[in-house]
């Protein structure tokens, strides 16, 4: 399979700005593999189509403020510094981005907040663009967060032209986040919404969490036609046993078993056992999804629109069988459906 078949013309308009009002009220295009079928929906129609003990699976990871704006030492520069993660909690060692990279070097500081209360020096070239920061704090771990969290932002994808807003906040989170790490919020668990959730399990559908702190690597170019040389950036994910056992006791009386997302279905199929049953997982993955591709565990799939020669684009190729979903994708640019992270959802049974 190659990056090409992947590229396709998006109006830039329709890369959403904003999220739909009301969570829920999202717009659902619904594509049935077996009929090669398409319908036009509501995201808050979604409960009619799954039945009691299906099992939605959902990513419980939460977005930190990770992009924070400083200066530089003597010269003023400012300096966008986004947080990746932290590398070591008692030296206060945080792996980063700088933009623009080529202004900062090993040894420089870099000041941070109104009356510069926050201090980092670089100590370590990662890559062209990553470093390693040392944050200067004297207070404890938990006051240092707090601390440097009050200077972030909400990390916004760049496809979104708008300075953020204080509805990001909470709209760029999913209203089950709690395990702190994403710097990415999982698109598709963003459409729903607590009176949804309710009607979900109201109807006797299950819920399952896992975990996976969605990085900057799904929205880093592929540089390669051939997708086989492509490497994923690694990133932290955690499936517990009640998690597993309820996938897999669904998985083996027939149930629907639905992923949210492509984080969730990269959690999944990278803890595989035998006969298709997830197993418990704590470490890291670099799994990468492309056409052809058999899945083992879910047999539904929510995601957003994607944007062109994405690897979250091959991935839902790959579920839904590539020609099935260009062709949706195509359908969905004439109906002017909205892409990107805020935009409308897709479900695929």
């Amino acid at each position: 399979m190659k990056l090409s078949k992947f590229k396709f013309k998006l109006p830039e308009e329709l890369i959403a700005q904003y999220p739909a009002y009301n969570r829920d009220e999202s717009r659902l295009m619904v594509i049935d593999r077996k009929t090669g079928s398409h319908e036009h929906k509501l995201f808050k129609e979604l409960p009619s189509y799954f039945e009691e003990k299906d099992v939605f699976i959902f990513n419980d990871t939460r977005v930190f403020p990770a992009r924070l704006y400083g200066n530089k030492e003597k010269t003023g520069a400012q300096i966008e510094v986004f947080l990746l993660r932290e590398l070591n909690e008692e030296l206060r060692l945080w792996d980063v981005l700088v933009d623009p990279a080529r202004k900062i070097r090993i040894g420089n500081k870099l000041y941070f907040g109104e009356d510069d209360s926050m201090v980092a020096e670089v100590i370590d070239n990662t890559t062209s663009r990553g470093r390693t920061l040392r944050f200067l704090y004297d207070g404890n771990h938990e006051d240092f967060k707090k601390a440097l969290y009050a200077l972030g932002e909400t990390p916004l994808p760049r496809s979104i032209k708008r300075p953020v807003e204080a509805e990001d906040e909470d709209r760029f989170q999913t209203i089950f986040a709690r395990n702190e790490g994403a710097v990415v919020a999982p698109g598709a668990g963003l459409h729903f919404s607590r009176e949804l959730m309710k009607r979900l399990e109201i109807k006797g559908v299950d819920f399952a969490y896992i975990t996976l702190h969605a990085g900057l690597g799904n929205f880093r170019e592929i540089d390669v036609e051939d997708l086989t040389k492509h490497k994923m950036d690694s990133e932290q994910m955690f499936i517990d046993e009640k998690a597993v056992n309820m996938v897999n006791n669904a998985k083996d009386n027939g149930y629907r078993i639905c992923a949210v997302g492509t984080t969730v279905m990269r959690s999944i199929e990278s803890s595989v056992g035998a006969a298709g049953h997830l197993k418990s997982f704590n470490g890291w993955t670099n799994k990468f999804i492309f056409p052809p591709y058999e899945f083992n565990v879910a047999n539904s799939m929510i995601s957003n629109f994607h944007t062109p020669l994405s690897t979250l684009l091959m991935m839902v190729a790959s579920f839904g069988g590539y020609d099935l979903i260009m062709d949706a994708y195509e359908v969905a640019i004439k109906e002017k459906y909205r892409f990107g992270v805020y935009g409308d959802a897709m479900l695929i049974i």
